[in-house]
């Protein structure tokens, strides 16, 4: 009995949500441009590097890999910055190379699904897009989920990693 209530209603979530879009888009072209700008400078090299001996115990076969072990830094980075838009099109990249490691192509190899967890599990030191989200939403402290954050997405990567890595070589069907 309310339809003009509920229009209203209608048009203003519409409203809303293509505002909250374009401010999304903004962050993601922002922040995927800052990336690609530390390719090209070289801090992508400096980051992998400074993961290294976290990525090397994790994925052993891409120790000597430089571009995969790059492209896995890169966007486990923009996951611990919690930038997961941005680190989307980074996954997909390292994703990519981690297949080109694979014997069977049409299988996931135990580290595709190693990354995959580390990706979707991955450990998160500054929840960005959550705090702009909190942010949009009027949190009076968008960044006061930080000790929350870091500490269930600590958790979350540790288990996910072990139980990927104890269920390792079984294959189901």
């Amino acid at each position: 009995g309310n339809v003009l209530q509920l229009g209203d209603a209608v048009f203003t979530s519409v409203t809303e949500a293509v505002t909250l879009t374009i401010k999304m888009l903004g962050m993601f072209c922002f922040w995927s441009g800052i990336m690609q700008i530390a390719k090209v400078s070289g801090l992508t090299d400096k980051i992998s590097k400074l993961l290294s001996p976290i990525l090397n115990r994790i994925f052993p076969s891409i120790r000597n890999d430089v571009e995969t072990r790059n492209a896995v830094a890169m966007n486990v980075t923009a996951n611990l910055l919690g930038l997961g838009n941005a680190a989307t099109p980074l996954g997909i990249a390292a994703m990519r190379r981690l297949q080109a490691h694979s014997e069977n192509k049409s299988v996931a190899s135990n580290d595709m699904v190693l990354f995959v967890v580390l990706n979707t599990a991955c450990i998160r030191l500054i929840p960005t897009t959550a705090a702009m989200l909190r942010h949009e939403a009027g949190a009076a402290a968008p960044m006061d989920i930080l000790p929350a954050t870091v500490l269930t997405s600590l958790l979350s990567c540790t288990i996910g990693l072990i139980a990927a890595r104890a269920f390792e070589g079984h294959h189901y069907e």
